[in-house]
């Protein structure tokens, strides 16, 4: 009884003291009978790993300006005294990625193409080939499951090596000036095995 009594006088003289030392900052605490004695809870902050960006190779795309116009209306005389607005819209800052692949695809087969009308010799055929090959590439870099697009750049890879050598055995300086041009790495293919020799050996 004599506890209780001693008990219940302590408590009512610490609530006083709470009360004048600006209690009333703690209101978010859980408040106990006669007082707030509780404080409040720390708040965690938990780090968080913040995710770097790959970088991977530089796109074929990234030397494309964006206030060039799209394929086919470079040529239109009336685009010159069109509004901005509609310069914007057929200029490559708002076009798709079909769009600018095109005019890269354009640009290679200019710097090849033996005239003005050559769309159908080797080199346009391996300026083409060699587009959609770093097109697959790019893709490929961000989505490395794709296997239906990695067995495609296969194939074009093996059409474009397949139209190198032939046309190395043919024009030796149309070879040279078309790797030369679009930046291709030729790698001769694996010695023929002579007659008797192993693989094995050394």
């Amino acid at each position: 009884m004599l506890a209780n009594i001693a008990l219940q006088t302590v408590l009512k003289s610490s609530v006083g003291v709470f009360r004048g030392s600006g209690c009333s900052a703690l209101t978010a605490a859980p408040r106990l009978t006669g007082g707030c004695f509780a404080i409040a809870p720390p708040v965690r902050h938990y780090a968080r790993v913040v995710k770097k960006k790959k970088t991977g190779p530089e796109s074929q795309l990234s030397d494309l300006p964006p206030t060039m116009l799209k394929s086919g209306y470079a040529a239109v005389p009336l685009l010159q005294t069109t509004d901005d607005v509609v310069k914007r819209l057929l200029s490559l800052e708002l076009a798709s990625h079909s769009d600018k692949l095109q005019l890269k695809k354009e640009q290679l087969i200019a710097k090849v193409q033996r005239d003005e009308n050559d769309y159908t010799s080797v080199e346009v055929r391996v300026a083409i080939l060699t587009t959609k090959i770093r097109n697959f590439q790019e893709h490929l870099q961000k989505h490395n499951k794709d296997k239906s697009n990695k067995r495609r750049m296969l194939m074009d890879i093996d059409r474009r090596k397949k139209l190198l050598k032939n046309l190395r055995l043919v024009n030796y300086d149309a070879f040279e000036k078309v790797c030369a041009q679009l930046g291709i790495t030729y790698r001769f293919p694996p010695r023929v095995l002579q007659e008797g020799h192993s693989p094995l050996a050394g």
